[in-house]
């Protein structure tokens, strides 16, 4: 072999350096690859100064201009799979991992932040580079999302779940929303979504123009499920004030779980009086119906049973004061069919059909109906409302003892019950007695 003129020994350091790994720390000269060296994190074989276990020289000359001297031992993913197991095994698979561009994302020397990312703890720049903006950009944020940790989501090589996500979506959901999962496990009422579905029927994982990141507002969200109640809704005379106002349907009902039925926060006649226990709610201005309750010794049968939803529908209705059957909303209505179905729902209707009758009521003089002789004059019928109290009373058969709101007027009923029959001498008219088996005769 000829020895060039330059002497042996310059001739074997330079095929030293040709062949050995141990001097790959020569690449990071001043003039050369000395920007690598000042990256944060550094690839492995790049910070122990193995150049060479990536990269193999093709030509004997180093540098040169115009040209390279060195190529990749091998092709990327190939390469990166001699030291990284392969990340395309599952069946749902990042395109740049499934298409072997690992580089899309890492940096093969070094980066700034770790696992050779040039982004740190905040990685929406990188995601958004091949991801919708709009993502991101939404009025409400979820908060890995608000900060860019998208990887504690999601996995960015492979997963066994659709999106990549790293577990089923409850599963991953109530790994940070702890106390919401222990609660879950001993509360007596849990939303059939929540407790079976993926908490992404409701919520956006990634932001929302709404709070709470829900998809829709409420009550739009809700009555996609609850289609029924949605059409009820729509256009109704008589709707429930909370469904206007902000929150919507999470004003009564609770969206994950609740203590009692119908995902309400507590029983039914807690939940409703906790906004009608006021003297000026409403227009027409409704009664203080907490007020009206207290202390009283008799109460309406469903009121007894803690239902208020027996009488009035809680999501609005086209009658009067959203009960469930009609009623006038006038004080004197003369009876006719189809007029008192809240109060026949439950009470005989034939109360109130004949005019005589020994069977329909106690409330008669002999076989003379006294309800009928209330309600079907044809002048002045009067209301139920007049003489019964509908929610509570001190008086029997829910007949005020004290009186009967008449606009201004209280009026006194002075009704008096016995073993056969009994006496009124109320506000509108003279002292009357009635009985049952010996009939008064006027």
């Amino acid at each position: 072999m000829r020895i060039p003129s330059f002497g042996a020994g310059c001739f074997l350091f330079a095929m030293l350096a040709i062949a050995s790994p141990a001097l790959a720390g020569n690449c990071f000269t001043a003039n050369c690859h000395k920007a690598i060296e000042t990256l944060k994190n550094l690839h492995p074989p790049v910070k122990d100064e193995d150049c060479l276990a990536c990269h193999v020289r093709k030509i004997q000359s180093h540098p040169i201009f115009n040209g390279k001297s060195h190529e990749l031992n091998a092709k990327v993913p190939a390469l990166c799979n001699e030291c990284h197991d392969p990340k395309d095994k599952k069946n749902v698979v990042h395109p740049p991992v499934k298409e072997g561009d690992c580089l899309a994302c890492h940096k093969p020397h070094g980066g700034d932040g770790r696992f050779l990312l040039n982004v740190g703890e905040d990685q929406t720049g990188l995601c958004m580079e091949c991801h919708d903006s709009a993502l991101v950009k939404q009025k409400f944020i979820h908060g890995p999302v608000a900060v860019g940790s998208c990887t504690k989501c999601h996995d960015p090589h492979e997963s066994t779940q659709k999106s990549l996500l790293k577990k089923p979506v409850r599963d991953l959901c109530l790994a940070c929303h702890t106390d919401l999962a222990g609660i879950l496990k001993e509360a007596a009422v849990v939303h059939s979504p929540v407790k079976s579905d993926a908490c992404t029927v409701c919520h956006d994982p990634h932001g929302s123009p709404n709070k709470a990141i829900i998809k829709k507002k409420v009550p739009d969200l809700c009555v996609d499920c609850h289609a029924d109640i949605g059409k009820k809704v729509t256009g109704v005379k008589v709707p429930h004030k909370p469904l206007q106002l902000e929150g919507g349907c999470v004003n009564c009902h609770s969206a994950h779980y609740a203590k009692s039925k119908g995902l309400l926060s507590a029983d039914e006649k807690t939940v409703c009086l906790g906004c009608h226990d006021k003297d000026d709610m409403g227009t027409p201005r409704l009664r203080n119906i907490k007020r009206d309750l207290a202390g009283k010794k008799y109460l309406h049968g469903p009121i007894n049973k803690g239902e208020c939803k027996s009488c009035h529908d809680p999501h609005g209705s086209d009658n009067f004061r959203m009960l469930r059957g009609s009623y006038p909303a006038e004080l004197y209505a003369p009876y006719k069919e189809g007029i008192y179905g809240a109060c026949l729902a439950c009470h005989n209707k034939n109360l109130l059909t004949f005019a005589e009758t020994t069977v329909y009521t106690a409330f008669r003089n002999g076989s003379r109906n006294l309800h009928y002789v209330h309600v079907s004059n044809k002048r002045k019928g009067r209301t139920c409302r007049i003489c019964h109290a509908p929610h509570a009373s001190n008086g029997i058969k829910l007949i005020d003892k004290e009186s009967i709101k008449f606009g201004e007027w209280d009026i006194p009923i002075n009704f008096q019950i016995n073993a056969t029959g009994g006496s009124c001498a109320p506000g509108c008219h003279r002292a009357f007695s009635y009985d049952r088996d010996k009939p008064v005769v006027y």
